[in-house]
């Protein structure tokens, strides 16, 4: 009997790279998309020697192609991060607008099931706490998130329309903010770079008074999470993430401690409409997947550690990480 063949773009990114490895687990055929311009070939180099992993070094923004048979589609092809996403704002709307359009098209013809993941950024500066799937959202279009924001509103929009006019099976996820091995040092994200920071010895910065909250959820819960909506018959939105929540401020204070290091925390101006709150509702993902999250966030934050602290110095050291205090500019 021939394996069950998924297609998962952004596949050498931090969360597509873990999905690999999951599908790999289930015996399936992967093949993973990645143009690099975020991603690392050394999330899948692993993978490589397996006679059931592919990779397609490709821009899903242009042109996809898949010769044969495909089961599934996992669109994870995106910046994430926000001084990714405001350094290549076209390239972040495009793939959300063009790209999801090419794999929705690709899934029609293959008459394959396609899972989009899209983010608890489109309820933007949140006036609902917690967020239910219900809740339309607070978001600025013009601002300097906008062009994340509306690139995964419009995926929503245009994956519904596929559903609905073409029939495609359709999934969303709406991923709230995620961690583990494998993120990206200073990327903009607030975990990465704290810890980067208290490697580095640099005081930890903190944008506003620090009261802003976030909800972390440990990688392996997010990747089963999205594995039973894959599998699930839903396809309304279903947010996925951790709502254990906390504020930025003590979370500083818990990287400091983790860390065992002495830096201060130094406060710097709010960027344009962050949001203050970020809580997920996930009674849709518990009564119709029956999952919630298992690992805590003092175990998953330890491990997460161990995986910075074993990274080169070259590599704790590489690249501007100045941008992560200046992003907004």
């Amino acid at each position: 009997m021939s394996r069950k063949k998924i297609l998962i773009t952004g596949g050498a990114g931090f969360l597509g790279s873990h999905l690999c490895d999951r599908f790999i687990k289930e015996d399936y055929h992967v093949i993973a998309m990645d143009n690099l311009i975020t991603g690392d070939l050394k999330n899948i180099e692993h993978l490589f020697k397996l006679e059931n992993f592919e990779f397609y070094h490709c821009d899903v923004s242009k042109f996809v192609h898949v010769p044969g048979h495909l089961d599934y589609v996992l669109h994870f092809a995106s910046p994430a991060s926000p001084i990714d996403y405001l350094k290549i704002p076209i390239q972040t709307l495009k793939v959300g607008s063009l790209g999801t359009h090419n794999l929705l098209g690709l899934a029609k013809a293959k008459k394959a099931r396609i899972l989009v993941a899209s983010t608890s950024e489109v309820y933007g500066d949140p006036l609902e706490h917690p967020q239910t799937e219900e809740y339309y959202g607070n978001v600025n279009p013009v601002g300097p998130r906008g062009v994340y924001d509306e690139a995964k509103r419009f995926q929503e929009a245009m994956t519904m329309a596929y559903h609905t006019y073409h029939g495609v099976e359709t999934r969303i996820v709406r991923i709230f903010n995620t961690y583990g091995p494998r993120m990206r040092l200073n990327d903009g994200r607030v975990l990465p770079a704290f810890i980067g920071q208290a490697l580095r010895g640099e005081d930890l910065t903190v944008f506003g008074d620090g009261s802003q909250t976030r909800s972390f959820c440990y990688v392996d819960d997010l990747v089963e999470g999205i594995y039973r909506l894959l599998m699930s018959d839903y396809v309304m939105p279903v947010n996925i993430g951790n709502p254990d929540e906390i504020t930025i401020m003590q979370f500083a204070e818990e990287i400091i401690k983790l860390t065992g290091t002495k830096q201060k925390i130094i406060q710097k101006e709010l960027p344009v409409n962050d949001p203050k709150q970020r809580q997920p509702n996930i009674t849709k993902a518990k009564t119709i997947l029956n999952w919630e999250p298992k690992v805590s966030r003092s175990e998953g934050l330890k491990i997460t550690y161990e995986y910075f602290k074993s990274l080169p110095k070259d590599v704790l050291f590489a690249r501007d990480h100045k941008q992560f205090e200046t992003y907004i500019k």
